[in-house]
């Protein structure tokens, strides 16, 4: 063991200080270099400290519009020790001479990139192994693994596992750059587009780091309207360079789908059945008339190339799901993620005495997390206690919710689905009823429509959408233009 430690603290880490010093001095040679290296390189990628305050000064000033040359960057060195432990300024114009070409610039910086990221891992690796070595009653190895592995999905997407605050201006310039693609973005959508019109006018769209809430008592389509989202979202991916000039998706994204409830074949065929327009019942059967079967078919092939991946496993523990989640993100990209629904995941570790209400919470958390981590909006569906049909009026509100409190508390939104033509089917009376009449007319203003009610909003209004929801096939759609004109004003 000695032996082992000793080995560590002799070890020197991977670094380059000949790349750190070419690169430096072509930037401070030709400014132009800056543009090239600025995605790959950050101060912080530098092994010698001195050369990340060097790169810093130089990227501050290009970034302003002047020139970053030795001379230019004399006055603000000449008070730093690490400089004069290395002859004073003069150290800048030895820089320049080592300078490299234009065209190579880019491969130093990969490689200054690349030994930074290293660096990383080994600190992360020792960080791992030390607390694997202290054994405590609270150090569960299950519990370890799922650290390690959020603290490699970081380093991996990031090139840094470790948190730490953000200055203002660098959170404002991520919020410029939303607002920025919202305004480009057809229809001024700042989150992805859930292919409802009315909805993504409420919403804005999905927003990233969002945890949103979709709730609704059983057979008010809850399950429907998230299948009928995420295929949408799905069918419209296409992918380019960003605003920020990195590749990724423009329109529409990939969707991770956690069906605990249903079967992955069961939810399969809701969403052929939806875009075959063939009812679910026939499919299951195979009852379909010749027509129906060749736009089965068709369906089948044109899914066949959408990026839905669906995961069946029952009972997921919420440590597993955010796991599959950013492998999931790592192997095929993730932007979009739905958990249906909220009360069948387990939490991390069963507790026993603890009661329901804290095991709901240390799920909401857990799914607000996994939006945060992995920037991706999380949509949960949950259950409605049974108060809701004690009410004359069954609109879902907020304390319908069960274990409302971590729920309402953790969600950026929160949803409700609701038809009143299900509960006005039940209320039927006899064709010699006097109030038969009555009751024809109010089913016909109501057939095929439903409401999405916004019980609450952190960005923006809440509210009522009025969807078009054809039973048959389980599918939701925007309304004629002319029943939602008034819907435009919120």
């Amino acid at each position: 063991m000695a032996d082992g430690e000793a080995g560590r603290e002799m070890r020197v880490n991977p670094h380059n200080i000949e790349a750190e010093q070419a690169l430096l001095g072509a930037l401070l040679v030709n400014n132009e270099v800056f543009d090239r290296i600025a995605m790959l390189i950050e101060p912080r990628h530098f092994y010698e400290p001195l050369h990340g305050r060097i790169f810093e000064l130089a990227a501050r000033r290009i970034q302003s519009g002047a020139l970053a040359t030795p001379v230019t960057l004399k006055p603000f060195l000449e008070s730093d020790p690490a400089i004069a432990e290395l002859g004073g300024v003069g150290y800048l114009a030895r820089l320049a001479g080592a300078a490299i070409s234009v065209y190579s610039a880019k491969d130093y910086a990969q490689t200054i990139h690349d030994l930074a990221l290293r660096r990383e891992l080994i600190l992360l690796g020792d960080e791992i192994a030390g607390r694997a070595s202290a054994v405590t009653v609270d150090s569960e190895p299950r519990e370890q693994i799922v650290e390690a592995e959020q603290a490699l999905y970081a380093l991996a997407e990031k090139g840094r596992y470790e948190g730490g605050f953000v200055s203002f201006l660098r959170a404002a310039k991520e919020a410029l750059d939303t607002a920025n693609a919202a305004y480009q973005r057809d229809g001024g959508l700042a989150g992805l587009s859930s292919g409802l019109i009315d909805m993504d006018r409420k919403l804005g769209g999905l927003h990233p780091s969002d945890l949103i809430i979709l709730a609704g008592r059983p057979s008010m389509g809850k399950t429907a309207l998230a299948t009928n989202i995420a295929f949408n979202i799905a069918k419209q991916y296409r992918t380019g360079e960003r605003p920020d000039g990195t590749e990724g998706a423009v329109d529409g994204g990939v969707v991770g789908f956690f069906s605990l409830e249903m079967s992955s074949e069961q939810l399969a065929t809701r969403v052929l059945s939806e875009q075959a327009q063939v009812p679910s019942e026939k499919i299951r059967r195979g009852e379909m008339e010749e027509d129906e079967f060749r736009r089965f078919v068709h369906a089948t092939a044109e899914l066949e190339r959408i990026p839905l991946y669906i995961d069946d496993t029952p009972a997921l523990p919420i440590s597993t799901l955010a796991a599959r989640a950013r492998r999931l993100k790592r192997q095929k990209g993730l932007d979009v993620l739905v958990v249906d629904y909220l009360q069948l995941v387990r939490p991390a570790a069963s507790r026993g005495s603890d009661n329901r209400v804290q095991e709901v919470s240390e799920i909401t958390q857990g799914l607000k997390a996994i939006a945060k981590e992995l920037n991706i909006p999380v949509i949960a569906l949950s259950q409605l206690s049974r108060q809701v049909e004690n009410r004359e009026d069954k609109r879902p509100q907020l304390s319908d919710l069960r274990e409302s409190g971590s729920i309402e508390q953790d969600a950026d939104v929160v949803m409700f689905v609701y038809r009143e033509e299900y509960y006005h089917e039940r209320v039927k009376p006899a064709e010699e009823d006097p109030k038969f009449q009555e009751w024809l007319e109010k089913a016909e203003r109501i057939y095929n429509k439903a409401e999405v009610i916004i019980g609450k909003q952190r960005h923006g209004p809440i509210g009522t959408i009025e969807l078009m929801f054809e039973g048959r096939f389980t599918r939701f759609g925007n309304l004629a233009q002319e029943s939602r004109a008034d819907l435009s004003r919120f």
